[in-house]
């Protein structure tokens, strides 16, 4: 355990890359669907269900701070925190900050893979997989796509706020963390343990490919 007041590596880069390409891709998906240019839109859904599948893969195995079962807790947890009773935190995600995490990733993975089977209207601009579903399931696809994005949007808005607050009134910059991937310690604080390389090279294969097979089915549609 790192000694309190010391600063400690917290976010690996595969992290960082990802949090930050991430909040990149869905702000350019936003604006490419804002002003029509679907051809863009597809390739940024592709690209962004590429970074979910590596950081799915990646929360099992990558770095310590980065798995899900290091910052991931039960109710009793998050209220022993939410009371300044918690014990053993990760260097990470809080449980509380978890919680977040875990509603972005989902609300995300909603946004993408409705999108793959989205059929709109007039059936001409749809998503790369909409050829496996009919006209009604595709247009229920298109709903869950507009609705679950109007989710995301919120569930951004909140982690905006809980930074701001987090920097302001806590005095934690979160925002340097995931930038230069250090922190200071806390209590009982553990430096980030990184992930084996192998777990790197298959995490971006899995993304690549993933990412890369649906650029090309999008070309096709």
């Amino acid at each position: 355990m790192a000694e309190t007041g010391t600063r400690i590596a917290v976010w690996d880069i595969p992290v960082r890359l990802f949090h930050w390409s991430l909040a990149g891709l869905i702000a350019f998906a936003w604006w490419s669907a804002e002003t029509h240019h679907l051809d863009w839109h597809k390739i940024a859904g592709s690209l962004i269900a590429g970074l979910l599948v590596f950081r799915l893969w990646w929360g099992v195995f990558g770095g310590s701070t980065a798995r899900f079962a290091d910052f991931v807790r039960g109710p009793g947890a998050i209220l022993d925190y939410l009371r300044g009773k918690a014990k053993g935190l990760s260097a990470g995600h809080n449980p509380l900050g978890a919680l977040s995490v875990l509603a972005l990733l989902l609300a995300a993975l909603t946004v993408v893979v409705s999108g793959l089977f989205t059929v709109d209207t007039d059936g001409i601009e749809s998503g790369p997989l909409s050829n496996l579903v009919d006209f009604d399931q595709g247009r229920i696809a298109a709903e869950i796509h507009g609705y679950g994005f109007n989710v995301l949007e919120v569930l951004v808005v909140l982690h905006l706020v809980a930074i701001a607050w987090y920097a302001f009134v806590k005095r934690d910059g979160l925002i340097g963390a995931m930038l230069h991937g250090k922190r200071t310690a806390r209590g009982e604080m553990a430096a980030m343990k990184p992930a084996r390389l192998w777990a790197l090279v298959v995490g971006l294969i899995l993304g690549g490919g993933v990412a890369a097979y649906l650029i090309h089915l999008s070309a096709l549609s």
